[in-house]
């Protein structure tokens, strides 16, 4: 490829993902249940126990033989003698004869006796006169009603969760519900953040002239983790010198499994981790906007190095297109780029010539048959409006072959929170 020619976004990804694939996945490990939050499952997660464990209750109410109840009605109800009392947790299973019922409650056994359950609702005294007689005045509309069957959701040895998928609230809830108390996850990935520029200055200290807040750092170590990874290390070096290859070293000391610099990867004077990590690294262009710089290799032990613009949406950008999916492959996650909206767009905005855009984007929900999508600042995609970028919920992204979005236009968005 020639120094001008630009190299496709797909190319690029398909690049990065063969030298993690070459580079081989994060170990898998056991983790309680509890500590599975964020974590990739490795391994199917399959059913311990039936869900429900039980046929129970749905309803409070009344444990009763549907032939005693199915003609009930408020001229002729059907009288029940109340013979047990049956709370959740109960171990008992009283026998009902002819006429007879047990109280019980939501989530306690059904009596094996009982085939059907009559809502406190559905009697003459509800709740208030549920011992010893009760009247029922509506007949349950089967045999069966508001009982919920064992088994129903999942039998011991299905499959709830596959390998592959992260662990939710949601998921984690399914697995403890199925009597799963461990479960087989990929490590999370030792991530290395280096922001590079001789300008940063942490957040907070005075500024003299030509210093500005170093923001990078903060900004990918939530990404990180929001891509499952570990950041083990946090620095911020200056243009000159080989900061860059010493971080590399200290991060390769600490296990890491990639490093992400910010900065010093496009075509100025001074560009430290091109000129010091030349020898681990391709740099080159990509057809996109903001993000067209960008820097990867490898070192000899597999550690991946991700050269991103040092500007805040670039780097933001180019986390999510590059760095994110590779963080994802690293724990064998079977979907690696996040589903895309097609919507219209609110207000026009321009595009780069020949660039494929990633534009920090905000959608309007106001009226919720039709979403719209406009740009998250005044300014459009400047690469350096980092206050711009705290407003986005979505990169609204528009192919290179686009001259400009026009109000209506329908364009795809990628939803980021």
């Amino acid at each position: 490829m020639s120094a001008d020619a630009l190299r496709e976004v797909e190319e690029q990804q398909a690049l990065i993902l063969a030298r993690v694939d070459d580079c081989g996945g994060v170990e898998a490990t056991t983790v309680p249940v509890p500590a599975a939050l964020g974590f990739t499952s490795r391994d199917p997660v399959r059913a311990l126990v039936d869900i429900p464990v039980f046929d129970n209750s749905a309803m409070d109410g009344f444990a009763a033989r549907f032939e005693d109840v199915a003609d009930a009605s408020p001229e002729h109800p059907a009288r029940l003698v109340v013979v047990a009392d049956l709370p959740a947790g109960t171990s008992l299973d009283p026998s009902l004869g002819p006429g007879e019922a047990a109280r019980i409650m939501t989530g306690a056994p059904v009596p094996t006796a009982a085939d059907v359950i009559v809502p406190f609702e559905h009697t003459r005294g509800g709740l208030a006169d549920s011992l010893g007689e009760v009247l029922v005045e509506r007949a349950p509309t089967a045999s069966r009603a508001h009982v919920r069957r064992r088994g129903e959701d999942a039998v011991v040895g299905d499959e709830l969760l596959p390998a592959g998928v992260e662990l939710g609230a949601l998921q984690l809830a399914a697995a403890a519900a199925a009597g799963v108390a461990e479960v087989v996850v990929s490590r999370r990935p030792r991530v290395a953040v280096v922001s590079t520029g001789s300008e940063l200055v942490a957040p907070g200290a005075p500024l003299r002239h030509g210093q500005i807040p170093e923001s990078n750092s903060e900004l990918l170590v939530g990404l990180v983790g929001g891509a499952g990874g570990e950041v083990v290390m946090r620095l911020s070096v200056a243009d000159d010198g080989d900061g860059p290859l010493r971080a590399v070293a200290e991060a390769s000391a600490l296990g890491a499994d990639a490093v992400v610099f910010t900065g010093g990867v496009s075509a100025g004077a001074y560009e430290p981790v091109k000129t010091t990590l030349a020898g681990m690294m391709e740099f080159t262009k990509v057809r996109m906007q903001p993000g067209k710089p960008q820097g990867f290799g490898a070192t000899d032990d597999g550690m991946l190095l991700f050269g991103l613009p040092g500007n805040p949406v670039s780097a933001a950008v180019s986390f999510e297109v590059f760095v994110r999916p590779a963080l994802l492959r690293l724990q064998k996650r079977t979907v690696l780029h996040r589903p895309l909206l097609r919507l219209p767009a609110a207000a026009g905005w321009r595009t780069p010539p020949d660039r494929r855009q990633y534009l920090p984007a905000v959608l309007d929900r106001s009226d919720p048959a039709r979403w719209t999508v406009r740009p998250a600042t005044a300014g459009g995609s400047g690469s350096h409006l980092a206050g711009g970028l705290g407003r986005a919920e979505a990169y609204a992204i528009v192919g290179a072959d686009v001259d400009a979005v026009a109000a209506g236009d329908l364009v795809d968005v990628m939803l980021i929170t």
